[in-house]
């Protein structure tokens, strides 16, 4: 307890007793009585041979309870097993690489830090680090081509995670890196941690080649990552019609489904070669394990099919469509729940471009807009 308050009243003897109170506070200062805590109490670390002077090896971590003028910041110095001075120690606890080790001269080091706080009297603590020097690198790594689809509302995208580059090493301590190459920055990025995508907002309709490579220190392999970009039309929004699916997941049906279902579902309402196939978005269905997949059909000469004869050809191709995936139901009205006939039913679609789904696989990634159906009886 770092303080008190105190209220104080002092009554005196007359007839009536008066009396005032004043307030005490009190302050309880620190006393450096607590030593600095490393977290794990030891260190066991790796180093490749070969990488280059300066490399990050191992961060140390330390607490002390004491308050702040009497904990950090900590100073750090390497008691024992640096007599050769092949490793530093930064201000911030950072263990580094100061010669270009070799696996083949000495495969291990123990070394004996020290942590010291900034009270007064100072408080100390130490602990040991083991470090393995580890053959370099023999492997390259792999990584599994990306495909990612995104659709958008007219020059409405907000950006954000796309996907994300599923890439992997057999040398077990390679730490691997993703880079994108500067010109194409001003549209995407990728986190050069974890290979995850990034668009900017407001990405122009059309097919996007982006040069990311994943690099494990000494490999460095290109990855192809295709980014197809699609913008809505309104009137697409008063021709879609839903196909809901029984028990799968959005990612199942991204990543398993979705393109074997898009090639049946072309041939059983495409009128025409040149007519054109818009999955607009899908979507779970609350409480359920359901699945929603909402989509148009273009006209070669421009315009769009009607729902009514798109949900015609799909009901004369269902069982086609259901060697791909169970179909649950064909909706273009949802009137369930409501008391009028299917002729006096109203529905309205809205979408909400400003809340992008991602469903990303190690191989395909679909973002898409939520949507919302609206139903009401005219009757």
């Amino acid at each position: 307890i770092s303080g008190y308050s105190l209220v104080v009243q002092a009554r005196d003897s007359g007839t009536p007793p008066l009396s005032s109170s004043v307030t005490v506070n009190v302050d309880i200062s620190d006393v450096n009585d607590n030593s600095p805590v490393f977290t794990p109490a030891n260190y066991t670390a790796v180093i490749q041979e070969n990488k280059p002077v300066g490399t990050s090896i191992l961060q140390l971590v330390v607490t002390d309870k004491d308050s702040f003028h009497n904990g950090p910041p900590f100073t750090f110095t390497i008691l024992t097993g640096n007599e050769e001075e092949e490793f530093t120690l930064d201000p911030h606890g950072v263990l580094r690489s100061a010669v270009i080790f070799k696996h083949m001269v000495s495969t291990e080091y123990v070394l004996c830090v020290q942590a010291k706080d900034s009270g007064k009297p100072q408080q100390v603590s130490h602990t040991y680090i083991q470090v393995r020097v580890i053959e370099e690198s023999i492997h390259k790594p792999t990584a599994i081509p990306l495909e990612i689809f995104i659709v958008t509302m007219e020059d409405d995208f907000p950006g954000g995670v796309i996907g994300k580059i599923h890439a992997t090493d057999q040398d077990v301590y390679d730490v691997l890196t993703y880079t994108l190459k500067s010109e194409q920055k001003s549209l995407f990025k990728v986190n050069s941690h974890d290979g995850k995508i990034i668009a900017l907002g407001g990405l122009d309709n059309g097919k996007y080649i982006l040069n990311v490579s994943v690099s494990d220190g000494r490999f460095q392999v290109p990855i192809d990552v295709v980014v197809h970009v699609e913008q809505l039309l309104q009137e697409m929004l008063q021709n879609t019609v839903t196909i809901r699916f029984e028990n799968v997941s959005p990612e199942d049906f991204v990543g398993l489904h979705m393109h074997g279902f898009r090639r049946t579902l072309r041939n059983a309402v495409l009128s025409q070669k040149q007519d054109s196939l818009h999955i607009i978005s899908i979507q779970p269905v609350a409480g359920s394990s359901q699945l929603d997949m909402l989509f148009a059909v273009q006209m070669h000469s421009g315009g769009f099919y009607k729902p009514a004869y798109l949900i015609q050809k799909l009901t004369n191709a269902r069982r086609h469509l259901e060697n791909v995936i169970r179909i649950s139901a064909i909706l273009e009205k949802n009137c369930s729940g409501l008391d009028c006939q299917e002729q006096h039913c109203e529905q309205s679609l809205s979408i909400d471009s400003h809340s992008l789904m991602t469903y990303s696989t190690a191989r395909i990634s679909f973002v898409c807009p939520r949507f919302y159906r609206n139903v009401r009886c005219m009757c």
